[in-house]
């Protein structure tokens, strides 16, 4: 879902949110994130797949176990968060930048009230 890198355009980093929503592999990232999306990714599609290794991988590269442990919490909050909406058939939110276009859309509701959804400098 394209909204979980609301927090990178917030950061200003709208061109990596851009390209780690679209194919990440693409993305200039050094070595430590790839491999932290490469553990990411794998929990996501494949998660029987995982092994000791996969965390021993990432420590090789840096990651300490504290933080595998919150990679591994995020991952798998978004996983079930993501499949309890599409189990659902739960919409994308109207104040989430659109999955192709990728243009910031305010929801009437939030326009009605005052309050402005979109992400800091937009």
């Amino acid at each position: 879902m394209q909204h979980h890198g609301a927090a990178l355009r917030a950061l200003g980093e709208t061109e990596l949110a851009e390209v780690v929503a679209k194919e990440w592999r693409q993305a200039d990232i050094d070595g430590r994130f790839r491999a932290l999306l490469e553990y990411a990714e794998e929990l996501t599609r494949d998660p029987g797949a995982l092994h000791q290794r996969s965390a021993d991988r990432l420590r090789e590269v840096g990651w300490d176990d504290e933080a595998i442990l919150h990679a591994c919490e995020v991952v798998s909050y978004f996983n079930f968060v993501n499949r309890m909406a599409d189990g659902l058939g739960v919409a994308l939110e109207a104040d989430w930048p659109h999955p192709i276009l990728g243009s910031w859309q305010v929801s009437e509701a939030a326009t009605e009230s005052g309050r402005d959804t979109r992400p800091p400098g937009q």
